[in-house]
């Protein structure tokens, strides 16, 4: 077996470089997999452009990457029922299994977790960019055969979606408020439909992303969100009424206006969209605080509290690839294929700069959207 590998590693600022690394046999508990497919996710984007992700530095070189998907190739001898050329899907956050947490089955909150391509431990844990790796089989998920690698690598922020879809308690035949049309909001658009939703709204400021997410069924109705920005809190707060007052005049297919919402998805970490969620959500209803944007915030608390709507944290996922793979595998005709999400494709770690690049555009040079970016191995060293 080859002990090398190349690697994508992540030096500082834009400096990214191939590297060949040594890479033992997997342990008995572990496989060893073909990278095959890896989507480019914002806080790669984050590391990338700055070398840090908010307050989490690189302290070390780091290969970036973990929305993966790849080939067994090697099969430690504990690893239960796997084979060799299967196709699967990685779970790269790894829980210690012995805090409360973990034992309470939230192990997405363990405060000893290993998550590949972050810098919030040292050692860092190494993430996919990287031609093989070994993964401990227990976070490993078979593919079917019609499933594809690229589909394979959707399963991480999908699985950030099902999360919050379970958390938001959506009641059938809900109306859902998505803030931010983005990978992740697209598909925690998608997954309110699965969960029974009757009308969901998609609102961000690009009005590209707000046709795609109707154009391609993930919502029924889109709104473009104003660039308008207040400087006192009293003016941003009176955009953010005006913001919700706005969305709440959609007209339905029934005829009616939307009024207030049962759940809001925000997915931006906007102070602006926060604040219009709670606005927004009728009583007794959840906000879902999916994105990760302005750490401090002011927010109208009294508007919350005195209707009882929820503030509901979404932090990664718990047990979700196992019904994202039975989701995705018996997608019906009439249903938003999230596919559609994968919009450019970059072929080997010699054209990663190029992936990293696109994914930071919204549109590419033919004026074409761009939403999630993925690089595609093959396991050879031919070019593109």
């Amino acid at each position: 077996m080859d002990t090398s590998v190349r690697a994508l590693v992540l030096h500082g600022p834009k400096d990214l470089r191939i590297e060949t690394r040594s890479l033992p046999p997997p342990a008995p508990t572990e496989l060893q997999i073909a990278i095959r497919s890896t989507g480019l996710c914002g806080s790669d984007l984050h590391y990338y452009n700055h070398g840090r992700n908010g307050d989490i530095i690189v302290k070390e070189p780091l290969a970036l990457g973990h929305e993966s998907a790849g080939e067994v190739v090697a099969v430690g001898k504990e690893a239960g029922s796997f084979e060799v050329g299967d196709k699967v899907s990685l779970e790269v956050g790894l829980p210690c299994e012995q805090c409360e947490s973990c034992s309470n089955g939230r192990y997405n909150l363990c405060k000893n977790m290993r998550f590949r391509s972050s810098a919030k431990i040292f050692p860092h844990f190494q993430g996919t960019l990287q031609e093989r790796i070994n993964h401990p089989a227990k976070w490993c998920y078979k593919l079917p055969g019609s499933m594809s690698y690229d589909e394979g690598a959707l399963l991480e922020p999908l699985g950030v979606a099902t999360h919050a879809a379970r958390r938001a308690r959506i009641p059938m035949k809900a109306t859902v408020l998505v803030f931010g049309a983005g990978a992740v909001g697209l598909l925690c658009a998608y997954m309110a439909k699965e969960a029974g939703a009757s009308t969901v709204i998609i609102a961000d400021i690009d009005q590209g992303r707000v046709e795609f997410a109707t154009k391609n069924g993930f919502a029924n109705h889109g709104y473009v969100v104003s660039l308008k920005r207040g400087q006192s809190i009293e003016e941003k707060l009176a955009i953010a009424k005006e913001t919700a007052s706005s969305i709440s005049q959609t007209e339905t297919t029934t005829g009616k206006t939307v009024d207030e919402v049962d759940v809001v998805f925000e997915c931006t970490g906007v102070e602006s969209c926060v604040q219009a969620a709670i606005y927004i959500t009728k009583p007794g209803g959840r906000v879902m605080l999916v994105g990760m944007g302005t750490p401090i915030q002011t927010l109208p608390l009294s508007a919350a509290a005195l209707r009882e709507v929820d503030l509901c944290g979404v932090f990664r996922y718990v047990n979700t690839y196992d019904s994202g793979i039975e989701l995705l595998s018996k997608r019906g005709s009439e249903t938003p294929n999230p596919g559609t999400l994968i919009t450019h494709r970059f072929h080997g770690l010699q054209n990663a700069q190029n992936a990293f690049e696109m994914a930071a555009r919204t549109v590419d040079e033919e004026g074409n959207l761009v939403l999630k970016v993925v690089i595609e191995m093959d396991g050879k060293s031919s070019k593109v």
